[in-house]
C-alpha cells in the first residue's frame, strides 16, 4: 500500500512539474510579414512586423510628426534588392537596407539605413548609412487597420514601396534596372557562343567520345577568339591526337608548353612533354 501511494506521489510530482514548465502561446501583438516577389527581373524581399491600429490615434500622436521611426514594430523593417536599384536619382546597391521614416503632415522623409540590427531607431543615428532619401508626399486611403508594406503599380522597370497604416500611404517609387538587363542578355546572346563555351563544348565532346571533328572546330574557334591558353591548347592537342593527326598535334602540345613553361605550370609541362615523346613515335 505503501508503495502505491509513493507512485501516485511520484506521478503528481512529475505532472505538475510538467504544467510549470508548460509555457502559454499567445498571438504576438505585431507579427512578423515576410513578402518576396519578383519586379522585372531584379528579386524583393520585403520583412517588418504588423501593428494594428486598435482604436488608436496613430500620426501626430502613437508616431509623432517630424520624429524618426522605425516605420513599423519591433525589430526595424527591412527591404532586399537583388539587383542595384536607383532611389529618387540614387543608385542603391543590391543587398538588405533597413527603412526608416520621418512622417510629416504635408511630406514624409523616409531613408534607407545600411545597419539593418536595429530594435526600433538606432540610439545614434549615423547620417553616412543613410545609402538613399526620398521626401514624399503622402496620399489619403481607406483606412488600413494593420501597418502594411506593400510592392504595387509593378511595371518592368520600376515598383512603389507602399507604407500604408491609418488613412495614409506613402508611395516611394524605386526603379530596377530590366532594360540594363535585358539588353545586356540580348547582345550576348545575339553575338553568338563565346570562347570559353567553344572551349567547354569541344572538351565535353571529347571526354564523351562524340564527334571529334565537330569538337576540334569548336576548338579551333575558341582559339581563333584569342582563348589560347596553355590548357586550350593542350585540349586540341589531345583532339588532333584522338583523330590520328599526331604532327598536328605534336605542334600544337609544343605551343602548349611553352605557354606552360611560361606560367611556370609543371603540371602541365610534364603531360605536353609526356605526350610530345609519345605521338613522336607514332
Amino acid at each position: 500500500m505503501k508503495s502505491i501511494l509513493n507512485l501516485f506521489f511520484l506521478m503528481g510530482s512529475f505532472f505538475s512539474m510538467t504544467n510549470v514548465s508548460a509555457q502559454i502561446k499567445t498571438p504576438a501583438a505585431s507579427p512578423n510579414a515576410k513578402l518576396e516577389t519578383t519586379v522585372g527581373l531584379t528579386s524583393i524581399t520585403l520583412d517588418y512586423s504588423r501593428p494594428s491600429k486598435s482604436g488608436r490615434k496613430i500620426y501626430g500622436d502613437l508616431v509623432p510628426f517630424d520624429a524618426m521611426w522605425r516605420t513599423g514594430a519591433n525589430k526595424n523593417s527591412m527591404i532586399t534588392f537583388g539587383d542595384d536599384v536607383m532611389i529618387s536619382g540614387t543608385e542603391v546597391k543590391k543587398g538588405t537596407y533597413a527603412i526608416f521614416a520621418k512622417p510629416g503632415k504635408t511630406s514624409w522623409e523616409v531613408n534607407f539605413y545600411s545597419d539593418t540590427e536595429n530594435w526600433g531607431t538606432p540610439e545614434n543615428w549615423d547620417e553616412t548609412k543613410v545609402v538613399a532619401k526620398v521626401n514624399v508626399t503622402p496620399q489619403t486611403i481607406n483606412t488600413t487597420e494593420t501597418f502594411t508594406l506593400d510592392v504595387n503599380n509593378v511595371t518592368n522597370g520600376s515598383f512603389h514601396l507602399n507604407i500604408m497604416w491609418d488613412d495614409v500611404n506613402v508611395p516611394v517609387k524605386i526603379e530596377v534596372p530590366t532594360d540594363k538587363k535585358v539588353s545586356a542578355n540580348i547582345t550576348q546572346v545575339m553575338a553568338g557562343p563565346s570562347a570559353g563555351d567553344y572551349y567547354n563544348a569541344a572538351r565535353y565532346y571529347r571526354e564523351a567520345k562524340k564527334d571529334l571533328n565537330q569538337a576540334l572546330t569548336w576548338m579551333n574557334k575558341s582559339v581563333e577568339m584569342g582563348n589560347d591558353k596553355f590548357w586550350v591548347l593542350r585540349q586540341k592537342s589531345l583532339i588532333e591526337a584522338d583523330l590520328g593527326n599526331f604532327k598536328a598535334a605534336i605542334a600544337t602540345a609544343n605551343a602548349s608548353l611553352a605557354k606552360a613553361k611560361e606560367a611556370g605550370n609543371n603540371d602541365y609541362i610534364k603531360m605536353n612533354m609526356d605526350s610530345i615523346a609519345a605521338w613522336s613515335k607514332k
